[in-house]
């Protein structure tokens, strides 16, 4: 592990602490985040709770299989560059990528629908994703983004 990925990995770290505590403190305003290892890159990731335009939505395509081969189209289309054909974070672009493609396959059925949402329309721009996840809500519409999420959820 070189000493950028080291320090990036401390920085989270402490960032996942100090929600927490705000948090245990009853603090209203600091989000929850959700820590959980991505195997494929080998290092620990924070998913925050989406910001509130974002919270309370819910697939309405959840389990279509019309949804489903759409998604599974606009994926390959779009996605599959860089998280790779079935998700696994190998896609050929992405292998220079630092941080490396989620292994979507692996963590899609930690992370809601809302998370999920936000992460396609926003990207990965901004922290603490930091990230070079475009942002898809320009070129993707809402269907579209709930299309690729069902998709995911299939993704084992």
């Amino acid at each position: 592990m070189n000493e950028n990925t080291k320090n990036r990995f401390a920085i989270l770290c402490a960032i996942g602490v100090f929600a927490f505590l705000l948090a245990a403190c009853g603090s209203r305003q600091a989000p929850t985040p959700t820590m959980m290892m991505d195997h494929s890159a080998g290092h620990m990731m924070i998913h925050p709770t989406p910001p509130t335009e974002y919270a309370s939505k819910v697939n309405p395509l959840a389990g279509k299989a019309e949804a489903v081969s759409e998604g599974a189209a606009l994926f390959q289309a779009n996605c599959a560059s860089c998280h790779g054909a079935e998700g696994r974070g190998d896609g050929p672009a992405g292998t220079s990528l630092d941080p490396k493609p989620v292994n979507l396959a692996a963590v899609q059925e930690d992370l809601s629908d809302a998370y999920l949402f936000w992460r396609i329309s926003e990207g990965g721009a901004t922290s603490p994703f930091n990230s070079l996840m475009p942002s898809w809500k320009s070129l993707l519409d809402e269907q579209q983004i709930w299309q690729v999420i069902t998709f995911l959820r299939t993704l084992k």
